[in-house]
């Protein structure tokens, strides 16, 4: 792990310390899971396109068709 200067707002940082007091685990452990499912939540999922337009689209995916509910997370297969 590389330890690092991480710049918030001072009632971001009380209710993250809040947050380790009520759960148990350490300011650290709650900062690096917080930023672990921020990214998790931003990256391309698994099978589905990181983009739309590029290539042919026929076929069952509908991608032209299903195109803004792709780019705005809608309609996700679960």
């Amino acid at each position: 792990m590389t330890r690092t200067t991480v710049v918030a707002e001072d009632s971001l940082l009380l209710q993250l310390k809040a947050l380790a007091q009520r759960t148990g685990v350490s300011f650290s452990e709650v900062v690096r899971l917080a930023l672990a499912e921020f990214v998790a939540r931003h990256s391309p999922k698994a099978g589905e396109p990181s983009f739309v337009g590029a290539g042919s689209s026929g076929g069952k995916l509908r991608l032209s068709e299903r195109s803004e509910d792709l780019l705005f997370d809608r309609g996700r297969r679960r």
